[in-house]
């Protein structure tokens, strides 16, 4: 795939600069960084809560669906993800409520912030601006402000990395310092030596998976420990910046289901590629899994690639797989010929749901 060495064919579809935004990621995550460790808790949200639960939705919510999968073992009481209008009954006095909406106009999140304050709940809220920044500022609740301007897809950074920093701040988990610093390196790494624009294509992990799934339906497994919502974010990423449908599961579960299925319709399974993300710290009894779904789905015929995350801690070697996950769909947007940043779907959805 010559055509995505050198510069000509990316110039002539990525009219929006999406790469000028995945590129400069690792250092969007060092301002975060530092945006959260700015970030000035009021005295009272320091005490104990039986729960957290993140509302959002799209881009808004992967970080807090990355924060939950990467906390799980550590966290001291239960994070939830919400993605909808309502808020879960359990919402209440002793909950901390994190509201996220990257543009601040987001209808479900409003509707949710509008809930959590209603039940007592304490409220943080994270965006750029628009009537989730005014509602904040009305109720007097604490309202982090990240960089307005990008798609939100683009400000994972922001939506992640405050939000870590904050639940160490209020002592959910332990300080996070040393582990985003050793990310942000791995990120650069990554980027110079490994996955960016300027790597040849015969030394680029990002460019053969793309050309490997151009054309393909991609179906995504990864562990249900830690990389699950490397699943959702690589999903995300392929609808949204490759205008391609995907599919996912993950391990174990997939093996009670999933896997029988691999066997019809034989016409649309030519045309599915297996793509396992996995991690030197999965469970020895899910990388054996791995192992034994592979050998089967490559018996059937199916084309399976496997993708290893790299890195010393786990923070980083998640967004690794992140990260990669992000070429591949810039990539992929590329050889389909299209721009990645417009998603005008979405944004005739929204208008629709105006007029109502």
């Amino acid at each position: 795939m010559k055509e995505l060495d050198g510069f000509k064919r990316i110039e002539k579809y990525d009219e929006s600069s999406m790469l000028e935004l995945i590129e400069s990621f690792p250092e969007q995550c060092q301002d975060a960084k530092c945006i959260g460790d700015g970030f000035e808790l009021p005295q009272g949200f320091k005490r104990s809560y039986k729960n957290i639960i993140c509302t959002g939705l799209g881009g808004s919510a992967i970080g807090a669906d990355i924060v939950r999968s990467y906390i799980s073992a550590d966290a001291r009481i239960p994070v939830s993800v919400n993605r909808n209008y309502t808020l879960p009954n359990f919402v209440a006095e002793d909950t901390l409520a994190i509201v996220s909406s990257y543009s601040g106009n987001t209808e479900e999140t409003l509707s949710a912030y509008r809930e959590a304050v209603s039940r007592n709940s304490s409220v943080i809220v994270i965006t750029s601006g628009g009537k989730l920044e005014k509602a904040a500022k009305k109720d007097n609740l604490p309202c982090l402000i990240i960089p307005e301007g990008f798609p939100p897809r683009c400000a994972l950074g922001y939506s992640f990395f405050p939000l870590l920093t904050v639940l160490a701040k209020i002592g959910i988990i332990k300080d996070q310092a040393g582990s985003i610093d050793d990310a942000m390196r791995n990120l650069r790494k990554l980027r110079d030596s490994g996955i960016g624009y300027k790597i040849p294509f015969k030394n680029n992990l990002a460019k053969k998976t793309a050309a490997e799934i151009f054309g393909k339906f991609p179906v995504i497994y990864a562990s249900q420990d830690r990389i699950d919502a490397v699943v959702t974010r690589w999903r995300g990423q392929l609808a949204e910046n490759s205008k391609t449908l995907s599919s996912g599961h993950l391990f174990p579960e997939m093996n009670h289901n999933e896997i029988v299925g691999w066997e019809n319709p034989k016409k649309v399974l030519k045309d599915c590629v297996a793509i396992i993300l996995r991690d030197v710290d999965d469970h020895p009894r899910i990388s054996m899994r791995m192992d034994v779904t592979r050998n089967l789905l490559r018996k059937g015929k199916a084309k399976v690639l496997e993708i290893s995350s790299s890195g010393r801690g786990l923070l980083a070697r998640i967004f690794s797989l992140i990260y990669i996950g992000d070429y591949v769909s810039f990539y992929l947007a590329i050889l389909n010929g299209i721009d990645p940043t417009p998603v005008n779907k979405i944004t005739y959805l929204k208008k629709e749901m105006a007029k109502i």
